[in-house]
């Protein structure tokens, strides 16, 4: 308990800063991204970071590392996940993907060596990604303005501060070994960017403003997320109903 009241604290704290130095900011046109100029600053910091450490890294494990044991390393990420998506799934009441989930860990924890195969996605078991953001807005929380942090990207403000309840509810953390904590850590955050090596390529080539397109793609996904792919046609970002 006190590790999540110091995490609260201090997100709240890196929020308060956010805020102030968001108010001295020029404002942005878009009723979405009212701090766009502070997050435009930590957009570019975030790439040059990519640029100079992550993607080289990331590319190397491509290089690297055989197609075999990338699939096996992703696979046993995302059983952990799903433990947490089961959680999430079951504070929003919905039974049948709570259900569907606790069917995927099983089969793939047990007959799956521990999440190296993946037999539920072939058993046509459907994985429902969930996270506490998405349970926040599920019961009505707005999801407030579009928020870029540090290293970690593309946000908002309701996501950033379920960041400290998803850190933990991760699985991961109940790990007792250090270094296999943060050895899957790291898999995690190669395998993500690994995976997004041509997307992210192709948004810098093709986008006039990758900032922008980074932005709208982001907010589309977070609303389709939150309403399981189906979205309503009237929904106003400043209102979580439907008017």
């Amino acid at each position: 308990m006190n590790k999540v009241m110091r995490s609260w604290r201090c997100l709240c704290a890196v929020t308060a800063l956010m805020l102030l130095q968001a108010c001295a900011s020029v404002k942005s046109a878009d009723v979405r991204d009212p701090w766009e100029p502070m997050n435009r600053s930590i957009y570019h910091f975030n790439d040059a970071v990519d640029t100079v450490a992550i993607r080289p890294v990331a590319q190397m494990y491509v290089h690297v590392v055989p197609s075999l044991v990338r699939t096996g390393l992703h696979n046993v990420v995302g059983n952990l996940g799903d433990v947490w998506s089961m959680a999430n799934s079951a504070m929003q009441l919905k039974g049948q993907h709570a259900a569907e989930t606790f069917m995927r860990v099983a089969v793939n924890t047990v007959l799956g060596l521990g999440g190296v195969l993946d037999l539920a996605t072939e058993m046509r078991l459907e994985r429902h990604k969930e996270d506490f953001g998405q349970t926040l807005g599920h019961w009505g929380v707005k999801p407030g303005p579009y928020v870029v942090l540090p290293i970690l990207g593309p946000s908002t403000l309701r996501d950033s501060l379920s960041l400290p309840v998803d850190f933990q509810g991760d699985p991961r953390r109940q790990i007792g070994d250090q270094a296999a904590r943060t050895g899957l850590a790291v898999v995690r955050v190669l395998d993500v960017r690994a995976n997004l090596l041509k997307t992210v390529d192709a948004v810098k080539e093709a986008s006039l403003d990758p900032y922008s397109f980074v932005r709208d793609a982001y907010l589309q996904k977070r609303e389709n997320d939150v309403h399981d792919g189906n979205p309503p046609s009237n929904f106003d970002y400043n209102d979580s109903e439907p008017q």
